[in-house]
């Protein structure tokens, strides 16, 4: 946790590499091997890219006891980051790229005393931080997706298992009272706390709104979460089947819907999209497209198709980047990718729009609300901090703990700068043409 205090003062901070529990995070623990060429070329870009940024950099002590850097003041918001084992930052850059550059935070290699500030300027000026002439030898040093997170039947299950079948009580210790693990819709920005589980619920009933979700509409969930959508989905008088690859999740949502007295219209199954049969009025899919997979998006809205009623409408939300940005991140294996979401993958619009067009679908609404997702996360963060001892309690160390303080501030930046967009999707059959009517 970023704690500001005066520079003069000495923190307990995290207490570096030699506290990591090397079998847990073996890549955390040590340092990678990279050629001193490799880091003299890193430690130039960086400190090129860095010095050209609305960034304040200090050099620090190691990690054990030093000063953070006190907030700015005044007028001046210029976010400081503080190396505090330069040494180590450049190397782990130099061999992993960003991957490094996440791990050296999480060894507690560098700080900052405004994560979310430091990670937004990054994102704006992504584009800038490497040379062109660099950035066209990109396919020769960036890793490249490990085989063993595709998203095949099995891979997908274990995918989804590492991470949100963490612990349920770890999630319910910073997301809201509805257990919603996406993006929330507010009444107004900025938002507050009291505002948050009414914004998830407005979500929600946006989405039932698009696909026509009412008194006996058969509706297919495709990704369960904690139960919150389709007991607000059972509550309108429809029949839900919801269907997750989480066993955390499946057990807590039907615990949740027996509690409602709801489990005769809404069954929670622990299935693939892709192994459902049957025709539904509405299919609502809440961020779960950006585990698919690119490799498996057709099969995926060809699901969607394949199971929509005659009438029906399908409603997604979907968190997503521009084009060329994915096209760069699907062949990369990121810190994200690596630590976070395995096998995952933000859409591009364009994606979407021809993914879903090749398999019959037409897209009749859409609608964007990336700054309330910056909103959503940063609450989400702010619960997460105030919860550290709570999260050690349940047994999460403190490299796991810096880990996700960076995941939640990372992606709060990604929308914050306007790289990342969330949008509200309906879908309906697509109008046939001249040779499907003949």
């Amino acid at each position: 946790m970023t704690v500001s205090l005066p520079s003069s003062a000495p923190v307990a901070a995290d207490p570096g590499r030699s506290s990591v529990d090397a079998e847990r995070w073996p890549d955390v623990a040590r340092l990678p091997r990279a050629s001193a060429l490799r880091t003299a070329i890193a430690r130039r870009v960086v400190e090129r890219a860095l010095a050209a940024l609305p960034l304040r950099i200090r050099h620090g002590g190691l990690p054990g006891a030093v000063p953070v850097p006190r907030p700015a003041t005044g007028g001046d918001r210029t976010p400081t980051l503080t190396l505090h084992d330069p040494d180590a930052f450049h190397r782990r850059i130099g061999a992993d790229g960003l991957i490094g550059f996440g791990e050296s935070y999480m060894a507690g290699e560098w700080d900052t005393d405004n994560l979310v500030g430091v990670l937004t300027v990054l994102a704006s000026h992504v584009d800038d931080l490497v040379p062109a002439p660099l950035r066209r030898l990109r396919g020769a040093w960036v890793r490249h997706r490990p085989a063993r997170d595709r998203n095949t039947l099995d891979g997908a299950r274990d995918n989804i298992q590492r991470h949100y079948d963490l612990s349920n009580d770890l999630f319910t210790l910073f997301l809201d009272q509805s257990l919603s693990y996406s993006s929330a819709v507010f009444d107004a920005l900025p938002a507050t706390p009291q505002d948050f589980t009414a914004a998830q619920h407005r979500k929600i009933d946006r989405l039932l709104d698009l696909a026509g979700v009412g008194p006996g509409t058969r509706v297919l969930e495709i990704g369960t979460g904690w139960g919150e959508l389709a007991l607000r989905a059972a509550s309108r008088g429809a029949e839900v089947l919801s269907i997750t690859l989480s066993e955390e999740q499946r057990a807590f949502a039907r615990h949740r819907i027996a509690a409602a007295g709801l489990a005769r219209q809404v069954t929670v199954e622990l299935c693939d999209y892709r192994q459902i049969e049957g025709s539904f009025d509405a299919v609502v899919s809440v961020e779960m497209i950006e585990a698919v997979g690119a490799e498996y998006w057709a099969a995926y809205f060809t699901a969607l198709r394949r199971l929509l009623a005659p009438g029906g409408s399908v409603a997604l939300q979907a968190i997503t980047m521009p084009h060329e940005r994915m096209l760069d991140t699907a062949r990369t294996h990121t810190w994200i990718s690596k630590y976070i979401f395995p096998g995952g993958l933000i859409p591009s619009p364009d994606a979407l729009a021809h993914e879903s067009a090749a398999a019959g679908l037409s897209i009749t609404h859409d609608t964007g609300y990336g700054d309330h997702y910056a909103e959503t996360l940063r609450l989400w963060r702010e619960n997460f901090l105030e919860q550290s001892e709570a999260v050690e309690e349940l047994g999460f160390d403190h490299v796991f703990r810096r880990m996700w303080e960076l995941y939640l501030a990372y992606s709060e930046a990604g929308f914050r700068s306007h790289v990342l967009d969330v949008r509200q999707i309906r879908l309906v059959a697509a109008a046939p043409g001249p040779e499907d009517s003949r």
